[in-house]
């Protein structure tokens, strides 16, 4: 009670102070790198991780685009390619002259030479840079190429997926966060019980947000999922907090003697009920720390900073707030827009068996569509960006012009012999769908020496310690089929060099593909585990724990299993942390609802009057929460024209209706069902309280 007595008597000091405190958050949140590059999240360890780092080490190379220029004559494309070369951070551009005389006609080129770079509208040019993919020193050359390029080329690879990412993140991200702002206070104006207090709760979850965006600063820098969707997820899941600690404080009004006493003991009842209900939503953001992919780490971290945050903003800031505001406050109170639910609530546990066959019913075609669902996700990230993006067009000329899908770089041991590095080529050249291996056997052939090229084509395709070579694919990434040529041309590589390392986007993808199915299992397991321990201690029961989860994981199971009964394919990260923010953000209605009906059944009401009283009194609140969590993220999920953060918002608002959903009508059911086993199995249910006489009275009534 003293904490609570201190945030009333110091109330202006704290709203100074969070006021203040808004400079360096907003100074932090600038200042923090935003990472668009999901393949820099890949465990350190892994051979593809390691592979790139010694290219950028050893041969100065880290980034790696095509151009593609189109019915441009060749001298114009060489002058274009010295142009390029005096870009900053182009370390070279591979084209047919460099590696013969600029004099020497394309058409006297051997075939394979001549086709590696020519088509028959188009020439092709590799553009190496000496910074990582995901640089802001790379996308500024992308941007840079692209400017003095014009319109008859095109910049693909990873570089400049990244690059317009980026742009079209940093355009739409204000706009996500004015939506979700905008669409939350609609549904607070409608479903609390004052025209101005959503705008309070507003400004105090909004110093939060920017609070929990400052301090990213200290990360380094977060990826940009992470910042994308953790304001409005902050917003959405915090949003309930600052209603408890409204209503809370409004109840104590009519019993306390002045507003200063009603807020302190609301102070008090909410910090109480918050701490234990934010406990699970922070135990499911933790989960995803535990991914081995660790941009789970950087949204887990993120996000239960913000919802710990914003526990400490609702009982500092928001109270601090709302006496400030208290007569307006007070003056625009209107009746709540939610209509009594006791019928509603009379209705459902009358019929309840009926609820239970549709549960049954659900959940076996539920189950189906979501482990159906997870082996339908796409982990190419050129998916997720709009079909006009000038990376997805580039990608399309190059499949269309060389018919080259993804390109693949081989590191191999310097001190291999030539003999075997050829006899390796011809091997590789033979794997379905490689188009060509490209390195300095390849261009010299068995009969001409090393010394016969100049210095500058040898640097760029051996060092002391690798020789480098290219492999051309008509495999598209994250595919199948090139995941399986991948794996053939490593047991190649592997007989003649086992050190040897095969890199590049396609590797990375296929090493990503097999983290994240381990993570799905792994964060599934660590959250339910760690929730049912939470609900465990919190209801002192055996039984409930698992009724809770039940109802919850059964609204994960249909809201991940729609897509695949839609045919619509997620991004791989989208079931990963959906399943998880999910059952952290939406297992709170059942635990409301559970609690009362516990309470109820202590204090001697039986199993119906109790199910029914829980129901009546826990529908406004979980109303209330789920629609300002679908209203959050469901018109950033319409907006959006990155399929990543549309898929994964759009998950996010139909799970909070359909949790809201199975919580109104499907835990009532189980309650009532398995009443009996819950009484036995938690402390102080064993020997209920007979029904007090009035209480059945005004039941019955």
């Amino acid at each position: 009670m003293n904490f609570s007595k201190a945030v009333v008597k110091y109330r202006l000091p704290i709203l100074i102070l969070a006021l203040v405190l808004m400079i360096p958050s907003a100074l932090g949140m600038v200042g923090t790198r935003v990472n668009y590059d999901m393949l820099n999240y890949l465990p350190e360890d892994m051979d593809t991780v390691i592979g790139q780092n010694e290219l950028l080490e050893d041969f100065n190379k880290g980034a790696f685009s095509f151009l593609i220029l189109e019915d441009m004559p060749a001298k114009d494309c060489a002058a274009l390619k010295e142009q390029v070369e005096q870009v900053d951070h182009v370390d070279t551009v591979l084209w047919y002259d460099s590696l013969m005389d600029g004099s020497v006609p394309m058409e006297l080129l051997p075939d394979t030479l001549y086709e590696a770079f020519n088509s028959e509208h188009a020439t092709m040019m590799a553009v190496f840079f000496d910074t990582s993919t995901s640089s802001d020193l790379t996308m500024d050359a992308i941007r840079e190429i692209r400017s003095i390029a014009g319109e008859q080329c095109f910049v693909s690879g990873m570089s400049a997926l990244v690059t317009d990412l980026k742009d079209l993140c940093e355009v739409e991200e204000p706009i996500y966060v004015g939506i979700a702002v905008a669409l939350a206070c609609a549904a607070m104006l409608l479903l609390l019980d004052s025209w101005l207090v959503p705008f309070v709760f507003l400004a105090s979850i909004g110093m939060m947000i920017l609070m929990n965006m400052g301090t990213n600063y200290f990360l380094g820098e977060i990826s940009y999922i992470t910042k994308a969707l953790s304001a409005v997820l902050q917003l959405a899941v915090t949003m309930d907090y600052s209603i408890f600690l409204w209503n809370s404080y409004n109840e104590q009004r009519r019993l306390c003697a002045d507003n200063k006493e009603a807020m302190a003991t609301a102070i008090q009842a909410t910090l109480t009920s918050v701490v234990g209900s934010s406990i699970t939503t922070v135990a499911g953001f933790i989960a995803l720390c535990f991914m081995s992919f660790t941009m789970g780490r950087d949204l887990g971290i993120v996000m239960a900073k913000g919802v710990l945050l914003g526990v400490l903003g609702c009982v500092t800031v928001l109270p601090a707030l709302i006496l400030v505001f208290d007569k307006p406050l007070q003056r625009t109170r209107h009746r709540s827009l939610i209509p009594n639910m006791d019928r509603l609530s009379g209705g459902v546990v009358k019929v309840f068996p009926v609820f239970i066959v549709i549960f049954a019913l659900i959940l076996p075609p539920a189950l189906y569509g979501y482990n159906r669902a997870n082996g339908e996700v796409y982990y190419d990230m050129g998916q997720c960006l709009p079909e006009n993006m000038e990376y997805v067009t580039a990608e399309h000329k190059l499949r269309g012009e060389f018919n080259v899908a993804s390109t693949h770089m081989l590191l191999v041991d310097a001190g291999v012999s030539a003999k075997d590095v050829r006899a390796m080529v011809r091997e590789m050249e033979q794997v379905d769908g490689v188009k060509y291996v490209l390195g300095m056997e390849s261009i010299l052939g068995s009969r001409v020496p090393e010394e016969f090229l100049p210095e500058s084509v040898t640097s760029m395709l051996k060092s002391d310690n690798w020789r480098l070579l290219l492999i051309n694919s008509e495999y598209k990434v994250a595919s199948d089929a090139v995941n399986a040529q991948v794996g053939r041309l490593n047991d190649i590589l592997k007989k003649y060099d086992q050190g040897g390392m095969l890199i590049g986007e396609a590797p990375c993808m296929k090493d990503m593909i097999q983290t994240t199915d381990h993570d799905f299992k792994m964060v599934n397991a660590v959250s339910i585990i760690a929730i049912f321990l939470i609900i465990a201690l919190v209801e002192k029961s055996l039984t409930l724990p698992f009724i809770l989860i039940a109802v919850i994981e059964a609204a994960i199971f249909v809201n991940l299993g729609l897509p695949h009964y839609l045919s619509q394919s997620l991004p791989f990260i989208a079931p990963i942390c959906i399943s998880t923010i999910q059952l952290g953000a939406t297992v709170d209605y059942a635990i409301l609802m559970t609690t009362r009906y516990k309470a109820e059944r202590i204090n001697g009401a039986d199993k119906k009057q109790a199910v029914h009283t829980a129901l009546t009194t826990s529908i406004p609140s979980i109303l209330v929460s789920g629609m300002g969590l679908f209203a959050a993220t469901f018109g950033v999920a319409l907006y959006s024209e990155i399929d990543i953060i549309s898929s994964m918002c759009m998950l996010m608002a139909r799970g909070a209706v359909v949790s809201m959903v199975s919580v109104i009508f499907a835990l009532p059911a189980l309650l009532l069902l398995c009443d009996k086993l819950i009484c036995a199995t938690t402390a102080g249910m064993r020997q209920p309280k007979h029904p007090k006489i009035s209480n059945v009275e005004v039941y019955v009534k």
